[in-house]
This record gives C-alpha cells, structure tokens and sequence, in this order.
C-alpha cells in the first residue's frame, strides 16, 4: 500500500515519497486555460497548500513528477514559469508594522536566492519589483501563489482593531498585483474566509472567484470515488480488525463520520485531514475538530447563542454567505466558511441561487456541540457527555422530571453576564442545549393553529414543548410571588398548547405525546408542568 500523506504539502514529496496522492491535475489544467486571476476559499486542512504547491510544480514545468496522473497524458506543454509562492500563515501579525517587516523579509529571500539586489523597503514596492526583475531575467511572466491570504486577519479577529490595521497592509499588497498585468501569467489566491471585495480586494477586481462553482466543487477534499479507488486497501485492512468488525459496512461508517462537505449540493467530498488520522490511529476521533478550533468562533456563540438556533436547515443567499466583515460578523457565514455548515442543496431561483446548509458530518457535529455546552455552561466535557446520556436515557423513558433536574444543573452554570430576561432567549437556551447534547429538535414547528416552540420525535415518543418567560421578581420579594409567576406561566402554556392543537399532528401515530410547558424565571429558576397523551 502507498504510504498516508499526513501533514505533507510537498507535491514533490508526496510523488518522491511513493505517497497516496488523489489527482486535482484536471482542475489545475482547467484553471490555465481558463482566466489568470483566481480565488477560492475552503476551510482549513482541506489541501489548499497542497493544491498550490501542485500549481507551482505545474508551473515549474516538472513533467515527469506527474507521471501517470491526468495532466501528463494531456496536451499541456509544461513550460517553465518563475513562481513566488507567498504563504501568510508564516508571517509574524502582531502589529501591522511587524506584518509589513516580515512580508518584506520574506520577499528579500527571493531576492537574495534569485541573486538581485534590494533597493526598496516598502512591501509593495519590493513585491513589484521581484515581479519585474523574474520577468525579466527568465523572459518569462511571472506566477503568484498565495495561500492563507486572511491569516494576519483571522489571527485577530477578537481584536478588531488590530485586525483592521492588518487588512490595510494586505489590501495594498495584494492590490499591486492588478498593476502588473503585463508581467503575471497566473495568479491563484487562497484562504479560509471571504472577506468582500471592498474590505481585501477593491483593487485586485478582475479576480475569478471559484469557491462555489460547481466545475471546482470537488478541487479540494477527497471525493467518495477516491476513498474506494485510493484508500480501499486501508478500508479492507481494518474492517479484518477486531475494533471494526462490529459495523456491517465500514465504508459507511467512514463517510458518515468525515464525508459531507460539499459547495455545489451535489458533488461531496470527504475531509482529507481526518481520514487519513484515522487510517493511521485506527479509530473514530474528532481529529480535524481536534487540530484547531477558532476561539473567536466559539465565542461568538457563547455571547449569542440564540444564533446557534436556526441553523438546521439555513437558507442563504451567495451573497450572504461572502459576508464578512471584521467589525459585524454574522455567524451563519461564518460557520460556512470555516467549514462547520456545508452545502445541502442548491434551490434555483430568479434571483439568485438558494443554498440549504446543514452540518456536514458526525465529526463536526458532535464536537463542536460539546464544546460550545462546555464553554457556555463553564462545565468541562466530561460534565456534558454525562448531561448527554442522562438526558438521552430520561428522555427515552418519558422522565422529563429527570430531564428538569438536569436542566436546572446545565441553567445555573451559565454565567449570570450571559442572561437575557427576553423569553426568545431562554427558548434558544433550551433548544441550543438539546441540540447540542445531540437530540434533533424542531423549533417553530407550523401547525394548522399556529407555531410550537419546539418539538422532539424519538422512536416511541413525541415530545410537544411551550416556553413562557417572566421576569422573576426580586429576592426581597416573598417565594410565594415566585410560585405564583410560575404557575400562572405554566397554565398560560399548557392552555396554548391544547387550544391550539399542537399535539394533534403526531395523534395516531402510535407515538406517546408528551405536552409539555416550560416555565423560565431566572438562571435556574425553571419549573415544568406535563400531560402525556397516549
């Protein structure tokens, strides 16, 4: 068997090294004879770098490290090409001035390797004219790779103003690039987000931007067929071993854990970093969660985690999902970019194109619910995953007494600063909470008489819920004052309830239905008042 490429963005090495290498050849000749100006964004770990290290080996005109894949057999002349390839993960962005200094430090490398002399101290000015002088000593135009274009940004995105300051400095580095149309062949740029174009890009305008192309949908990622035709040898290994021989079909097992990712709606793609952790440690793990959450991500969530709510089934626009903005950031985009949502289905429209987003696979799911239960409650994982199966057991005996008790524990860890006295708020909790601890709830179920909050269906049970909010009244007040709030709360909701007929839907289902109303008076102040319907 081939060796597994773990960590390896060396083209040449991966060939050299007799490394498992799924072939994006037929992209990249597709990329050439199309336009000049690229950009595409994908999350991380998913083998951009790998993908521009190919590019500039193409350039390179190395034909015979391509032997045998796509591009060889095809009409493309590999003719050599002078290649700077700029990765911005590797440049120090504490301070805008620092960013400045160590892109210019970076390109006086190839000043001294190529054997010119530095004249200017600007990086823009020395980025125009290494451009120049490779033009003019190879006869050649020149190519420009940069990847992890939004680093010195999204290393600072809890700073805003840190953040800004480096988006001025990479906004006039990159801008320099449309000037030198006469001297660039090829140009292909790469990062984790979609910053709009008036933010990063106003003057580099003639960039093609191919992340949501369905032509370059599978680009990046490892494609089903892939995991059959490359990696088939590794999937037959371990299905003979004794730790996988409980699951009928392992190649199943592999997709339902690391497949899903896709950016037209049709074309999916597995995650290359966690497939290949797992052929080499022989195990499910949230490997590619594991190597690098982003902070600002979780923290966004924990400061709003109503917006976490309606992301089951999320409908956007293409327009909406380049939102980026480092001073309003949305989270449904967000999540998109960074490769915690992916594309369901595409909806076509007068307009324009609808995308269905959902979670991708059971790696991001559960990791990142964990976390962020973790983090919002201030519990540590291991107080969550018992919350989870506690919960999961009360619920599938019909114990909702077992399920308040819990509740009230997970409620009074959230700290007193991230409360809100508005019901939709509580209700988001709730739901959040849930989801996160792996039930797939509905909220805002219609029915013929209105909305239901929310509503969880099991095997055997049907769980129908109402929240009502009220603000609990002070500590010097009496607790009857408190009792009374709660019950008039609870009758109002279980009132709604069957006025409305929210149950009737799932009668004759053979389902039990548990009506329940919940009552939310402060952090751990919840009471809860059930009807079974059988």
């Amino acid at each position: 068997m081939k060796k597994l490429p773990l960590g390896i963005q060396s083209f040449s090495k991966i060939v050299e090294g007799d490394y498992v290498y799924v072939d994006k050849t037929r992209h990249i000749y597709n990329l050439i004879n199309g336009a000049s100006y690229y950009f595409m964004s994908r999350p991380r770990r998913f083998g951009k770098s790998l993908l521009l290290d190919t590019i500039g080996e193409v350039f390179g005109g190395n034909r015979e490290l391509f032997k045998g894949l796509w591009i060889y057999g095809s009409d493309y002349g590999f003719e050599k090409y002078p290649v700077i390839r700029l990765d911005m993960s590797r440049m120090s962005s504490k301070t805008p001035e620092l960013l400045e200094e160590s892109i210019q430090q970076y390109l006086k490398s190839y000043f001294l390797a190529e054997g010119f002399d530095v004249e200017e101290a600007y990086p823009s000015n020395v980025f125009v004219n290494l451009i120049m002088l490779l033009h003019k000593k190879y006869g050649q135009r020149v190519v420009v790779l940069i990847d992890e274009y939004d680093k010195p940004i999204l290393d600072h995105i809890n700073n805003p103003d840190i953040a800004d300051a480096n988006r001025q400095v990479v906004r006039g580095f990159y801008g320099i690039l449309k000037s030198m149309d006469a001297h660039l062949q090829f140009t292909f740029i790469t990062g984790v987000t979609k910053f709009t174009k008036t933010s990063i890009f106003s003057e580099l305008n003639n960039l093609m931007d191919i992340t949501m192309l369905d032509d370059y949908a599978d680009i990046c990622g490892i494609p089903v067929d892939s995991l059959k035709n490359e990696f088939g040898a590794y999937v037959e290994a371990l299905s003979a071993h004794i730790r996988f021989k409980q699951y009928n079909n392992l190649f199943e097992k592999i997709l339902a854990w690391y497949d899903g990712y896709s950016w037209d709606g049709e074309s999916r793609v597995i995650n290359p970093f966690s497939l290949i952790n797992f052929f080499m440690h022989k195990k499910f793990e949230k490997f590619w969660y594991a190597s690098g959450t982003p902070k600002f991500l979780v923290d966004i969530i924990r400061k709003k985690p109503e917006s976490y709510v309606y992301i089951k089934n999320l409908n956007m626009t293409e327009y909406l999902l380049d939102s980026f903005d480092i001073r309003n950031i949305e989270l449904e985009p967000l999540l998109f970019q960074t490769g915690y949502l992916t594309v369901n289905k595409v909806l076509e429209n007068e307009d324009s194109p609808i995308y269905v987003l959902e979670i991708p696979n059971y790696e991001v799911r559960d990791a990142l619910n964990l976390q962020i239960v973790a983090s919002l409650t201030e519990n540590g994982d291991m107080y969550v995953k018992r919350a989870q199966m506690e919960i999961s057991d009360a619920l599938a005996s019909g114990d909702l007494h077992k399920v308040l008790d819990m509740l009230r524990g997970l409620f009074a860890s959230i700290p007193y600063n991230l409360h809100v006295d508005l019901e939709a708020y509580y209700h988001s909790i709730f739901y959040a909470v849930m989801t996160i601890l792996g039930f797939d709830m509905d909220v805002e179920v219609s029915v013929s008489k209105g909305r239901v909050d929310a509503v969880l269906e099991l095997d055997k049970i049907v769980y129908v819920f109402e929240f009502k909010y009220c603000k609990s009244p002070a500590d010097t007040e009496p607790a009857d004052s408190k009792q009374l709030l709660f019950e008039v709360a609870l009758d109002e909701a279980m009132a709604q309830i069957k006025a409305r007929g929210y149950a009737a839907k799932f009668q004759g289902s053979g389902k039990t239905i548990y009506q329940a109303a919940f009552a939310f008076l402060g952090r751990d102040a919840i009471e809860m008042r059930t009807e079974a319907i059988n």
